[in-house]
């Protein structure tokens, strides 16, 4: 594979690694549908396909990538790793997927869940001592709190038995943070998002720096058959490819679109951290907020989000998100021209006023 020059930026680094060199080889990893290599099944040694997207979003986040065939399958990686009866701890507001498969893992009596609202710092802090495991979500879905990862990485790791600690880096991409300099073992994406690109995959993966813990996770996938398909690798390394173009002109619209939403009389709060290509934003009540859905046109209401298309959904409509604001909005921003998606929104918008 090609070598990476550290020197080089994120949007050149997402276009170089993972890729063949040599005058003779293909300019892109061939898909490779093989379920054996050699004398090996390919979920246990991997493929070519795997291995490149592996090496570019590792390249991306700082430390050695391993993918799985859904984001949940990778929790699923990561839990494998602890005792029965190890004591989780997740935000409150988090991605509802998540949640529920920790909830069916402590009915069954597999872990024991604690929950924190994702921005107090200080009961992060307190529920790491006697903690296990560590799941962060930065920014959170869907209401988009910032969690200071470094600061509660920091009191976690001076622990005599400190938990590990996950963060859920979907919304941010690496483009935004690298959790894995900020303190935290391990970093999990959803690619089926914002890596993938364009809502035609499931994919997700996991990336750590420490040997033992990338062995851990790799066994993990072997065990319970957590494995990517070859086409879902080759699309999620295709996506990967322009990611930082794309993150870049969605975040600027969705910047754009914060401003003149804080601005509708329609609208009673926007939620936006200030970065990245979500925002979320309220209105009175949930009526309004279905109105608004059903009167878009160019903005699809979907369950999805980080593809090329602009995708808006009332998550407390959602199993598992009750507790967000009944007339709460997320909305993803793809790439259509800004303008617009302005016109779509406020004539939604204006509808309900």
């Amino acid at each position: 594979m090609a070598d990476v020059n550290e020197q080089w930026s994120a949007r050149t680094r997402a276009i170089v690694a993972g890729r063949p060199t040599g005058r003779e080889q293909p300019m892109n990893v061939p898909i490779a549908p093989a379920s054996m290599l050699g004398l090996a099944y390919a979920r246990e040694d991997g493929t070519p396909t795997w291995a490149a997207f592996e090496e570019a979003l590792g390249e991306l986040e700082g430390g050695t990538a391993t993918a799985f065939s859904s984001g949940i399958a990778t929790a699923s990686a990561v839990l494998d790793a602890h005792r029965v009866g190890a004591t989780v701890v997740v935000p409150r507001d988090s991605y509802a997927g998540t949640r529920a498969y920790f909830g069916h893992e402590q009915e069954t009596g597999r872990v024991k869940v604690v929950s924190v609202e994702p921005t107090d710092t200080g009961a992060w802090i307190e529920a790491a001592a006697g903690a296990d495991l560590l799941w962060l979500e930065s920014p959170t879905n869907p209401s988009l709190h910032v969690v200071d990862i470094r600061k509660i990485c920091e009191a976690a790791r001076r622990l005599p038995d400190r938990p590990t600690i996950v963060v859920d880096n979907t919304f941010a991409t690496p483009l935004g943070q690298q959790p894995l300099s900020l303190g935290a073992d391990i970093v999990v994406h959803s690619a089926t998002k914002f890596i993938g690109g364009h809502s035609d995959l499931l994919l997700g993966v996991a990336v750590a720096t420490d040997p033992s813990r990338v062995k851990a996770l790799r066994d993990a996938r072997t065990r319970i058959g957590a494995t990517p398909g070859a086409l879902e690798a080759f699309l999620a390394l295709r996506g990967l490819r322009t990611l930082p173009v794309r993150f870049a002109e969605a975040s600027r619209t969705a910047a754009m679109l914060a401003r003149r939403l804080e601005e509708h009389p329609a609208v009673t709060r926007v939620r936006y951290p200030g970065s990245g290509a979500m925002v979320s934003f309220e209105l009175a009540d949930a009526d309004r907020a279905d109105k608004v859905c059903e009167a878009l046109r160019l903005v699809r209401h979907a369950t999805s989000l980080g593809g090329v298309e602009s995708t808006v959904e009332r998550r407390a409509a959602r199993p598992g998100d009750a507790h967000v604001a009944s007339g709460l909005l997320r909305l993803s921003i793809g790439l259509e021209d800004p303008e617009d998606l302005w016109v779509d929104l406020n004539r939604a918008l204006c509808a309900v006023n």
